[in-house]
């Protein structure tokens, strides 16, 4: 896996894991690659550090062997790590190793692949219609009952609002919820 730092049009600056360069690069050709603050997939790489790790020699599995004068000298907080922190670097290791990409690594990449094209998504629908916030199920209803002019609306709707309207059998979606959205 490689991690970019990478910088949209407008300047934002965020972090993508991709299986590799020419995954990356494939990704930003077809606009899959977007900026999570405002939907733009004109996005290029930035100046990054390196990340280099100190050579000890591995073993043919790929593990580095440990003394165990090195294991009594570690701190016990410096044993913990998160169990994201222990999958990155058996993909690292795997990857040293010349090992074929994990089935997490493909799923990560296409559920930055769907993301991607959920945003795009999302944007073109904002995009095309009309904002009218909470007074989403009032528009739509004058709009199914022809008391307002036929056009593309988006806003916030209750479960309740939402059911009311699906019984009335007034046609909507909801939008596509983004990773960001949660944040």
């Amino acid at each position: 896996m490689i991690r970019y730092r990478l910088k949209c049009e407008k300047r934002h600056e965020f972090e993508a894991w991709f299986p590799n360069s020419a995954a990356f690069d494939r990704q930003v050709k077809r606009g899959e690659v977007s900026c999570p603050r405002c939907g733009t997939v004109k996005v290029h790489k930035t100046l990054m550090a390196p990340n280099i790790i100190k050579g000890a020699k591995r073993t043919r599995t790929g593990k580095v062997p440990e003394s165990s004068e090195e294991k009594s000298q570690e701190k016990p907080q410096a044993r913990s790590q998160t169990r994201s922190q222990a999958r990155s670097q058996e993909k690292a290791a795997a990857e040293a190793a010349g090992a074929p990409a994990s089935a997490e690594t493909h799923r990560l990449a296409a559920h930055g692949a769907l993301a991607a094209a959920m945003r795009k998504l999302r944007a073109e629908i904002e995009a095309k219609s009309e904002y009218v916030g909470p007074r989403f199920p009032e528009e739509a209803r004058k709009i199914h009952y022809e008391e307002a002019p036929a056009r593309g609306i988006y806003g916030e709707a209750t479960r309740e609002e939402a059911q009311a309207l699906s019984e009335e059998g007034i046609e909507f979606f909801p939008l596509p919820s983004l990773p960001e959205d949660h944040n």
